[in-house]
């Protein structure tokens, strides 16, 4: 006997029912506000060709790690679910399989947000009202792929029945942004950004790095021997990125750490990072390019987002056959008074920077983040990110940070996916979790009921759209 799917209209809501009328009536107020969705993975070429996507296999669980991660840890093989290998060995290539071993796995993401996530998707984007589980797998695969094949689940059609303002995806300075002129040229409504990720020619330990560094200069007419021949590579780029609709960079180090070298010392670190640089020396150069990077946004408008604190491909047997990106990244402890110190007496009390900052360690929330934004003009937080991007994540970056860094601080909402079917869901889970805990100030008299909904609606769309300038 198969079991109903339903997604109750309380859920993520307070128990208590008073509480509970309250986060009703603020969610009520944001639920069909636009999507703003200013940081993400999503692949610019879906919009650039709206070609169907091809399967339920490929568009639910190939590409999405937070899925196949958990599978893999209870020793479902990657192969086994159609993920590519570096080598091109084979892989199970058959999309139905896939999705059977999948829903005879599903279990494996109860209580986890992807199998919030997943279920809304099933019963809002496709309409089907029973749980996925091996006897209706084929009864989801048969309907998924049936809808995949119409127009109305096309990538521009569902962009928009999604009711997404702006979408910003995130290429390298390398990339030739070929599918956001397609879209630009296209004559199609939907807005669809770029984001300057310049990690590539930035990072001295990233692979390529050298290469990388010598196309980049070379692509902006700049000598790469100079390094203010390298800046002016990087100012190039970034024009260009403008040009393609981005408003901000984005940043992946390892740690949150800057420095603000004289330009001599500056130069002479390119010149030994470019000969070939120990792990110290990547560091100090890292940190020395986010400096750059601030000083550059203040010519140019770019909005920072610094993501630190990330273990990469932690597991190198799946980095070997299968790449990065496989659900092997780990956490790491941050720090962030010390790191962010020289950048920020450069230019931490200057309106015209916003660095947004983002943290995989809870810890720092409540004794650095919240403090640093609850006083350098310069900052706001970013939301919870990636392993806390879920009900209880959210809640603890409320509870951690509104006392010292209050609401207008942070940056509302950004979904960080690939997923793209996955965005309303996502959204719709940080509106919920919102107004539970504004429903919570006002049912102890901390927060008036009016300015409840104010507060709502900034975190739901106006914080977003203002910090990432949209």
């Amino acid at each position: 006997m198969t079991r109903p799917l339903t997604l109750h209209p309380d859920r993520l809501f307070p128990a208590d029912p008073a509480t509970r009328a309250i986060a009703r009536s603020l969610y009520a107020g944001v639920k069909d506000l636009p999507i703003l969705s200013p940081h993400g993975h999503t692949d610019p070429e879906w919009f650039a060709t709206d070609a169907p996507f091809t399967d339920p296999a490929s568009l639910l669980i190939v590409p999405d790690h937070y899925v196949f991660r958990m599978l893999y840890s209870q020793g479902v093989p990657l192969d086994a679910l159609g993920i590519p290998t570096i080598d091109g060995s084979a892989t199970e290539q058959d999309p139905r399989a896939i999705w059977q071993l999948f829903a005879q796995n599903y279990h494996l993401l109860r209580g986890t947000p992807s199998r919030m996530w997943l279920d809304w998707v099933f019963a809002e984007v496709f309409g089907l009202d029973v749980i996925l589980e091996p006897a209706t797998a084929q009864l989801y695969y048969d309907t998924i792929d049936a809808a995949l094949k119409t127009e109305a689940f096309r990538p521009r059609a569902l962009f928009e029945r999604f009711g997404i303002e702006v979408i910003a995806t995130t290429e390298s300075p390398l990339d030739p942004l070929d599918h956001h002129r397609t879209i630009r040229q296209s004559g199609w409504s939907g807005r669809v950004v770029t984001a300057y990720r310049p990690d590539p020619v930035v990072d001295p330990e990233a692979e390529g790095f050298a290469p990388n560094v010598q196309a980049f200069c070379a692509s902006a007419g700049e000598d790469v021997g100079s390094w203010q021949g390298y800046l002016a590579a990087h100012r190039f780029h970034r024009a260009r990125f403008r040009e393609a609709g981005a408003t901000s960079t984005d940043h992946g180090h390892p740690s949150a750490a800057t420095a603000n070298l004289a330009p001599d010392e500056a130069a002479a670190l390119y010149a030994r990072v470019m000969a070939g640089a120990d792990a110290a020396t990547a560091e100090l150069f890292r940190a020395q390019m986010l400096t750059e990077m601030a000083r550059m946004s203040l010519d140019d408008g770019m909005v920072m987002q610094l993501h630190p604190g990330v273990h990469r491909s932690h597991n190198p047997t799946v980095l070997a056959r299968f790449g990065r990106d496989k659900g092997a990244d780990i956490p790491l402890p941050g720090e962030f008074v010390r790191a962010l110190a020289p950048l920020l007496e450069a230019f931490g009390n200057d309106p015209r920077l916003t660095l947004i900052l983002f943290t995989l360690d809870e810890d720092v929330y409540s004794r650095e983040l919240a403090p640093l934004a609850g006083h350098y003009p310069a900052l706001k937080l970013g939301p919870p990110w990636w392993f806390h991007d879920s009900p209880e994540g959210m809640r603890r970056f409320r509870e951690r940070t509104t006392e010292t860094a209050g609401f207008y601080n942070t940056v509302g909402f950004n979904d960080d996916t690939r997923a793209f079917l996955s965005i309303p869901a996502r959204h719709d889970v940080a509106r919920r979790m919102d107004c539970a805990w504004l429903a919570q100030l006002v049912a102890e008299h901390r927060l008036p009921e009016d300015e409840a909904h104010e507060v709502a609606r900034a975190l739901a769309y106006d914080l977003a759209k203002a910090a990432y300038r949209l």
